[in-house]
């Protein structure tokens, strides 16, 4: 390697295609010369490494990264610890891949010359702060609900097709009064050939299994109404925006919310930015169907909790009937204002963090 000291201060930029096992990362010059490309392995050593490996080349200006969100984060981390810009860039375009292939030194290279390009400068998502901690939490919750809905269904399913005798002693009540009675059967194991004394086995496996869940998300609900109220006191200080919502909304907006330039590009991430769509002398606008529709959901429920309780957006909807939009119209708007207010919240509480 030339080690002269006017190529040391070469600007490399970088980019790494990023897998679960391995990372392979390419480096370039400032006009865009390939300076080498290698794999590491997807640790902190092999973080290491790579960051080595490009500064061997000069000063290391800007990396672009796939994947800062999953198989990326880990790099993402080390490399914003030490300093380096990363840029966050999506995969090369399949009309790209139809032209020039596709390998991992082919997909660097992409990511590092769309860096060059100047065109991307998405700044990934920190994950270090108290809005990760929010994030992987709620996975857990996640995926506990969906357990639990999945078990309740069975549940009911079973006491459908149970035998006449159980039938007609659970159906009169309600599912989850159902699962409390059938948690505590004690069927005979020694006769579990018999429809019946199989059938309770079953019931109450399910119900069991479904406290256990009811457990496990109020453990996990109470850890999560303490950290969305240190990370967002604003925001769940508004009418309609409770813990789950307000959880989605910062998970959203990132840490880091500096990253969105605007409320319009919160409007935007949240999928209810509207968009032209006039042709001739047809001017109108349409919805966007885009962005994070978890947090495009949130927006939405806010707006049908305000319509049954807050005075001012009641009164908000008739004046827009009387205009003559229709009810899906008008809440389209507010969750375009809602966006507008929780963009600003968001800013207050995540901005009081960073002073």
């Amino acid at each position: 390697m030339n080690t002269r000291s006017d190529d040391a201060q070469v600007a490399v930029i970088g980019g790494v295609d990023t897998h679960r096992a391995t990372h392979h990362a390419v480096a370039l010059n400032n006009l865009g010369l390939v300076l080498g490309d290698k794999e590491f392995p997807t640790t902190t050593a092999g973080y290491r490494d790579l960051l080595e490996w490009m500064s061997s080349f000069g000063v290391v200006a800007r990396i672009g990264v796939e994947s800062t969100g999953s198989y990326g984060a880990g790099l993402t981390r080390y490399l914003s610890a030490h300093g380096v810009r990363v840029i966050e860039v999506n995969q090369p375009h399949a009309h790209t891949r139809l032209r020039i292939g596709k390998s991992d030194p082919i997909d660097a290279e992409a990511a590092a010359r769309k860096v060059l390009d100047g065109g991307l400068i998405t700044q990934p998502k920190e994950t270090t702060g108290v809005i990760e901690a929010i994030r992987v939490i709620r996975v857990a919750r996640e995926s506990a609900v969906k357990a639990r809905s999945a078990a309740l269904v069975q549940f009911q399913g079973l006491v459908i097709t149970a035998p006449a005798e159980l039938r007609e002693f659970l159906s009169h009540q309600g599912t989850r009064a159902n699962v409390t009675l059938a948690s505590s059967w004690r069927p005979d194991v020694t006769r579990l050939e018999d429809p019946v004394q199989a059938t309770k086995m079953a019931l109450r496996t399910i119900a069991r299994r479904v406290h256990t869940l009811d457990e496990e998300i109020a453990l996990v609900d109470v850890q999560l109404d303490r950290l969305v109220a240190q990370g967002a006191p604003t925001l769940i200080s508004r009418v309609g925006i409770g813990t789950q919502h307000a959880a989605q909304l910062l998970v959203t907006a990132g840490e880091n919310i500096d990253r969105l330039t605007s409320e319009a590009a919160f409007a935007r991430l949240c999928g209810v930015a509207p968009i032209p769509a006039s042709s001739g002398q047809t001017h109108r606008m349409r919805l966007h169907r885009g962005g994070d529709r978890q947090a495009n959901r949130s927006l939405h429920m806010i707006a049908v909790c305000r319509l049954r309780y807050d005075q001012r957006t009641i009164d908000y909807m008739a004046r827009r009937q009387a205009e003559g939009l229709s009810k899906k119209d008008v809440l389209r708007c507010l969750k375009r204002f809602i966006a507008r207010e929780v963009f600003h919240d968001l800013v207050i509480d995540l901005g009081k963090k960073g002073t």
